[in-house]
């Protein structure tokens, strides 16, 4: 059961993202078609799953990745609509490091994501660090808070609502 609550008039959802760093890019994940905004590979908790055990699966999931977790870098207090609906997120961000040769290292490439009984392609992007500050990235302050990766923990929030 993923750590995401829906009631009549609100969404709590409960997230752990990668942030994977190599060569001078990063690993980001789009879904495919008309939007093109941004967001960090990850998913919802499982109850009873630790973060680290949420990231090897979700890895493992959508593109068939083994990972390293590494150290958490971000922490988020997030406010969007999920729908119609007020949704109120925490996640949290963590260094992940992708093991073995099976997934590529750079350009574009397909995966698979599982939501609620659905699934559907994501397109996962390796992104010159350079090129982040021009994107519509989520969370917004990815530009800066990738410049901050050796200074510790950063703590944000992000209020769409």
């Amino acid at each position: 059961m993923d750590l995401l609550f829906k009631t009549n008039d609100a969404v709590f959802s409960y997230r752990v993202a990668g942030i994977c760093v190599q060569d001078g890019k990063v690993l980001l994940q789009t879904t495919t078609g008309e939007d093109r905004s941004f967001a960090f590979p990850g998913g919802h908790v499982a109850f009873g799953e630790t973060n680290e055990e949420t990231l090897i699966r979700e890895f493992k999931e959508e593109i068939g990745a083994d990972v390293r977790v590494g150290e958490l870098k971000w922490v988020a207090e997030i406010f969007f609509p999920w729908g119609n609906k007020p949704c109120h997120q925490i996640c949290l961000y963590y260094m992940v490091e992708i093991l073995g040769e099976g997934v590529p290292r750079d350009g574009v490439f397909l995966g698979k994501e599982h939501l609620q009984g659905r699934s559907f392609d994501l397109e996962f992007h390796w992104v010159p660090l350079e090129e982040t500050a021009g994107m519509e990235i989520y969370p917004v302050q990815t530009p800066e808070l990738l410049k901050k990766l050796s200074e510790g923990v950063q703590h944000f929030i992000y209020r769409e609502i």
